[in-house]
């Protein structure tokens, strides 16, 4: 934790699948010149599952907010990744004094056909079976994310330009995937619901805007840059190596303390 004067505490909120786990790295690199808090949300990782069949973007905003609170944090720097970067985005809007500068690292723009399709297909509720069918389909699930993007549209127009990731990566994913296999379609459902590019025009603290230059993400690029007016814009290479990690950690402190 930061001494009185330091930098601001961050809460930094993961993708969906998966959990704070998948961002530890930049966890801790971050971790090094700051206060970093970083929960699992809602139905995911070790969090309990939100309340209700559809909750919204807004309902995994006020759960982080409760964190928050109990932690008597009045204020804070936000990160947010995919998910997490909508929720960081409705954090900002719905909560403004308690955000003081915001990174949003990687998003999707969808349009209503995309979306139609992705909301039927991309995260289908999954309950187990005693023949271990769900456990099978959660591997590919995670492997084919990192193949064919959406990840059920196997045509060679869809594959990915990055290596597949190690089966080790792959085994900490799933096993995160797993703990929250029968909640984790809510947070990816409220996700797509919540349009960035309506949203994010909104956001009065300072923000920036990036995209890892591996990320499945990255073609929206240049739209995304465009959706607000001011913003710290800029492509980062990720975390895959450590000259990449410094590289995106050190953008990171800049920004947030500037």
């Amino acid at each position: 934790q930061s001494g009185e004067g330091g930098p601001a505490p961050l809460v930094m909120l993961h993708a969906s699948p998966g959990s704070s786990k998948m961002i530890e790295k930049v966890i801790a690199a971050m971790g090094d010149s700051r206060w970093v808090i970083a929960p699992d949300t809602l139905g995911n990782g070790d969090s309990m599952p939100p309340e209700g069949d559809t909750p919204e973007i807004a309902d995994y905003a006020a759960a982080v907010i409760g964190t928050m609170d109990r932690l008597d944090l009045q204020a804070v720097d936000l990160y947010g990744t995919h998910t997490g970067a909508r929720m960081a985005t409705e954090i900002a809007l719905a909560y403004p004094g308690r955000v003081r500068k915001v990174i949003l690292d990687g998003f999707g723009l969808y349009t209503p056909d995309d979306l139609d399709e992705i909301l039927k297909i991309y995260a289908p509720e999954v309950v187990p079976d005693q023949i271990g069918g769900h456990v099978m389909w959660a591997w590919h699930f995670i492997r084919d994310q990192y193949i064919y993007f959406p990840w059920f549209k196997k045509q060679k127009e869809n594959r990915v330009p990055i290596d597949l990731p190690s089966a080790d990566f792959l085994q900490i994913k799933f096993v995160e995937v797993l703990k929250g296999l029968t909640t984790y379609h809510k947070s990816y459902r409220a996700a797509f619901r919540y349009s960035m590019a309506d949203q994010v025009p909104k956001i009065t603290q300072p923000t920036m805007i990036t995209f890892g230059e591996t990320d499945l993400v990255y073609p929206v690029f240049e739209a995304a840059s465009k959706l607000l007016p001011g913003a710290d814009c800029r492509s980062l290479p990720g975390v895959t190596t450590p000259e990449d990690l410094d590289e995106t950690a050190s953008a990171f402190a800049a920004f947030l303390d500037a």
